[in-house]
C-alpha cells in the first residue's frame, strides 16, 4: 500500500544529520551567510544558528572537561592505594562517583544540542552561486539564449491532449483504474514514448559519456535527506509502509551512489544516466496542469548525474546543460535556457538552468529539464568526499543533476511540434530507427 506521506517520520539506525552548511563558515562571515538566505526570501538566521552552535560546544568542553578530571582522580585513586592510603583513596572514589553521575547528563544534553542545530540546519536551502539574478519567482528568470525554428502551421495548432485521444492516450481509462494525473497509452503512441526514453537513454551513454544505471525505485530515508527531499518536502512524496520512499527522480538514487564514500580526485568527474518511472505527490501543484501529460503521479524521466571536483563543477554544469539541448537540437524542437533567479530554484541547488520548450498548441514555452549545480551541500548530507594523490586531506565533492529529458514532456512537444492537420504525427527523423522506419503516426 503507497500513500503520500504527510510528515517524516521517526528514522531507522543511527543519526543521518550531516554538516548541511559549514558552521565554521557561519561563524567566519555570519553576515555573507544571511545574505545568502536573504536573496532566498529568508530572514537572518545565523545569530540564531550561532547560539545553538554555542551551546553545542559549551555542553561539549563541560564534558570533555569532567571526563579528564575524572581520569585524573581514577589515577590519583591508584596512587593513594599504592601508599596504602585508603581512606584518602576512598574519598577521591566520591568525587569519581560524582563525575560517573554528571557524565551521563552531560551526554544526554550533547546529544539534544547536537540535533537541535542539526535539525535547524538541515532545513535550509543551498546559498545562490553569485552569478545568479535576484528575484522571488520566475519572473526574475532571464533568458540565456534561444534555440531552434518555431514551426508555422496553415491551421490551428491544437495542444497534446485534444490531439492525443485518438492516438492511443487514454486518461480516462487510467483516472478509473488510479484516480487524476496518470495515463495510459496505446500502440503507436506508447511506441513513441517508448522510443524516445531508448534514444535519450542512447544519446547520453554513446555520445555523452554517461554511464547507464539501472537503480532502485524504493530508497531509504537516508537517501532521500542526502538529496535535500527531506526532511522538508515529505508531503510531495508517495511513502510505502513498510518505510521506504518511492524516487522522485533518479537524482535521488544516482547520486547516493557516492554517499558516504572516499572517492578518488583522479576518477572524477563521475557521471550517471538512468531511465525510470518517477513518482510525485503533487501536493503542492494542486490545481496546476490537471489536463494532460505535464504534470503526473507518475511518469518516465531520462536523469543524467554528475559528480565533480569543485574546481570542475561550473565547466560541467555547462557542459550536463548541453548535452540535454543536444536532445532538442537532434528532435528538432524549439526551446530557450532560462537562468533561474534566487527565488525559484529548488532546494538543493545553488545553480539551475532550465530548458524550454515551445509547445504550439499552448503557444508557449514550457520547462522540459531543469539541470542543477548543487556545490557541496548534497555532498555534505551524504558525507560523500574525495582525495587527491599528494593531498592529506579529503574534500566534499560536487553533485550536479538534470533531466535528459522528461520522457513526457517531450512526447507532448514531439505531438504538439509536428502534428498534422489530418491528425496524425510527423516523426522526427532521430526516431524513426526507434519506430521501425515509420515516417508518422496516425489515428487508430
Amino acid at each position: 500500500m503507497l500513500e503520500p506521506s504527510k510528515r517524516l517520520q521517526s528514522r531507522r539506525g543511527p543519526c543521518i544529520a550531516a554538516s548541511m552548511h559549514d558552521i565554521r563558515l557561519i561563524r567566519d562571515e555570519p553576515e555573507a551567510f544571511d545574505a545568502g538566505l536573504a536573496r532566498r526570501g529568508m530572514e537572518p538566521l545565523s545569530a540564531h544558528l550561532l547560539a545553538l552552535d554555542e551551546t553545542r560546544r559549551s555542553i561539549a568542553t563541560e564534558l570533555q572537561a569532567a571526563q579528564s578530571s575524572a581520569n585524573l582522580v581514577a589515577k590519583a585513586i591508584g596512587a593513594l592505594m599504592g601508599a596504602g592510603k585508603k581512606e584518602e583513596a576512598e574519598a577521591k572514589k566520591q568525587e569519581v562517583a560524582s563525575f560517573k553521575q554528571r557524565m551521563p547528563l552531560l551526554e544526554a544534553e550533547q546529544r539534544a544540542a547536537d540535533a537541535a542545530l542539526d535539525e535547524a540546519l538541515a532545513a535550509l536551502p543551498n546559498l545562490p552561486a553569485p552569478e545568479v539574478p535576484e528575484g522571488a519567482d520566475e519572473d526574475s528568470n532571464a533568458v540565456v539564449h534561444y534555440d531552434g525554428t518555431i514551426p508555422e502551421f496553415d491551421f490551428e495548432a491544437r495542444e497534446h491532449d485534444d490531439i492525443g485521444g485518438p492516438l492511443g492516450l487514454d486518461f480516462e481509462s487510467a483516472a478509473a483504474i488510479s484516480g487524476a494525473r496518470f495515463v495510459a497509452m496505446r500502440g503507436s503512441v506508447a511506441r513513441l514514448h517508448r522510443a524516445l526514453g531508448q534514444y535519450m537513454l542512447d544519446v547520453q551513454t554513446t555520445e555523452h559519456g554517461f554511464t547507464e544505471i539501472a537503480p532502485p525505485l524504493l530508497v531509504r530515508d537516508e537517501a532521500m535527506f542526502g538529496t535535500g527531499q527531506l526532511p522538508k518536502f515529505a508531503e510531495d512524496l508517495f511513502r510505502t509502509t513498510d518505510g521506504r520512499w518511492l524516487i522522485p527522480t533518479a537524482e535521488v538514487s544516482l547520486t547516493n551512489l557516492v554517499r558516504e564514500k572516499i572517492l578518488s580526485g583522479e576518477e572524477l568527474p563521475l557521471r550517471f544516466t538512468a531511465l525510470t518511472p518517477c513518482f510525485r505527490s503533487e501536493a503542492g501543484a494542486a490545481g496546476r496542469d490537471t489536463r494532460g501529460l505535464i504534470r503526473q503521479h507518475q511518469f518516465d524521466k531520462v536523469e543524467m548525474v554528475s559528480i565533480t571536483t569543485p574546481e570542475a563543477s561550473a565547466d560541467e554544469h555547462e557542459r550536463m546543460t548541453e548535452c540535454a539541448e543536444a536532445i532538442l537540437r537532434k528532435l528538432g524542437l524549439a526551446f530557450r535556457r532560462m537562468l533561474l533567479c534566487s527565488g525559484d530554484m529548488g532546494f538543493s541547488a545553488r545553480k539551475t538552468y532550465d530548458l524550454e520548450v515551445w509547445l504550439p498548441g499552448q503557444k508557449r514555452y514550457r520547462e522540459i529539464s531543469s539541470i542543477s549545480n548543487c556545490g557541496d551541500f548534497q555532498a555534505r548530507r551524504m558525507a560523500a568526499r574525495f582525495r587527491t594523490t599528494g593531498e592529506k586531506g579529503t574534500r566534499f565533492v560536487h553533485t550536479l543533476n538534470g533531466s535528459g529529458l522528461a520522457v513526457g514532456r517531450t512526447l507532448v512537444a514531439i505531438l504538439e511540434n509536428y502534428q498534422q492537420a489530418d491528425g496524425s504525427i510527423h516523426i522526427p527523423d532521430a526516431l524513426r530507427p526507434y519506430m521501425g522506419g515509420a515516417d508518422k503516426i496516425g489515428p487508430a
